[in-house]
């Protein structure tokens, strides 16, 4: 893999880039639509390549380990030639999808025991077999394994928890080194920052994970929960400590509004399900501010969903059209929804980029947020 810088801002901290993989180069800032199973749901790929443009999409190492298994996956020859898409593709280590198991997981420091969702299994990951699964996914990005911590969370259990996640973090790197990706293309590790909401444990992280001197780092354990300004202030802090000359990746993340904040920031890669599965309840994000296409005040709006966003969905089927859909719990209404909340992410960050560029982000950038936080 390799990331090089195109443009700063010079009345913030927001960057363009360019990171390029095997499978494609991806400019940032960029927004990875997530697809937990191999799929990101309701989207099909040729939609998400010619008209949403993404550039990468997401996978879950804890999910397409319990479905459809790796042994499949390896038979079809990773998850590029599985599930069809061309592109890059990361995958989240499943520390995450732990975590949330509370009632059913143990932790220790050779890794965690943790029963199915689906059948109640007792499955066991360390950072080794974690690494393992993930080669045999075959991400172009793969995630470190950790432990996400939940807020609020008390002060030791923060520190405990990082420590974890940096010892973790060694023996994830050991075994990345003393292995080889399977199907003939390359495949880079990024570590995870952690600490919580505490600055010297965020700063501890921070500096540990730079010292590991990979390709890629992430910081991980916001958007948990944590108000706004706690998560810029974490972001701001990792941001000033991880190194320039590497893309940043702040997991989970989040709301337009987010994004744009933390963009300013420094940060270069985000992910969300936001977009996909507040489309599946009816909450469209345009250009003009939030939908909820429920209301009754969109059932005789015979307007395009969005006029200036353009593409296809966008501009050809109107608002009412729409919540008749999503009324009548029709599956093309999620569909529509989705693919136009996904188009709206990949715009907003193309703009963003335009603008850093143009040397006009930070300006944008605070018109912007007012914008996408205006609810229609």
């Amino acid at each position: 893999m390799d990331f090089k810088l195109t443009a700063s801002d010079a009345h913030s901290k927001a960057r363009a880039g360019v990171l390029v993989t095997d499978h494609g180069e991806i400019p940032t800032p960029i927004f990875m639509p997530v697809g937990t199973a191999g799929s990101v749901k309701a989207v099909h790929q040729r939609e998400l390549e010619n008209d949403i443009h993404a550039k990468i999409i997401l996978g879950n190492t804890y999910h397409l380990y319990l479905r459809p298994g790796i042994g499949l996956l390896e038979k079809a020859g990773g998850l590029h030639k599985f599930n069809g898409w061309r592109h890059p593709i990361l995958t989240d280590s499943g520390g995450y999808q732990v975590y949330s198991l509370s009632e059913n997981r143990k932790i220790n420091q050779e890794g965690v025991t943790f029963k199915s969702h689906i059948d109640g299994s007792k499955h066991f990951f360390s950072p080794e077999s974690v690494m393992d699964i993930q080669r045999s996914i075959g991400a172009d990005i793969i995630m470190a394994f950790d432990e996400c911590t939940p807020y609020p969370c008390e002060y030791d259990y923060a520190k405990k928890s990082m420590k974890l996640t940096h010892d973790w973090l060694a023996r994830c790197v050991a075994r990345i080194h003393s292995t080889e990706p399977k199907y003939g293309y390359s495949q880079t590790l990024f570590p995870i920052v952690q600490g919580s909401t505490f600055k010297d444990l965020r700063q501890q992280s921070a500096e540990f994970i730079a010292s590991q001197n990979q390709e890629g780092n992430a910081i991980g354990g916001l958007s948990v929960g944590e108000p706004h300004e706690l998560m810029y202030e974490m972001t701001d802090l990792v941001c000033g400590i991880l190194p320039a000359d590497k893309p940043r990746y702040l997991m989970g993340v989040g709301t337009p509004e987010n994004m744009l904040e933390c963009i300013a920031l420094g940060v270069d890669m985000f992910d969300c399900v936001m977009p996909t599965r507040n489309a599946r309840n009816g909450m469209l994000f345009t250009t003009q501010g939030i939908i909820n296409i429920r209301n009754e005040k969109w059932k005789d709006d015979l307007s395009a969903i969005d006029e200036t966003l353009g593409g296809y969905v966008s501009t050809f089927h109107s608002k009412a059209y729409l919540r008749h859909l999503i009324i009548n719990k029709e599956i093309l209404g999620a569909q529509i929804a989705s693919i136009h909340n996904l188009t709206f992410y990949l715009w907003l960050v193309k703009e963003a980029r335009r603008k850093i560029e143009e040397g006009t982000f930070y300006e944008w950038k605070n018109s912007m947020v007012k914008t996408v936080t205006n609810r229609l």
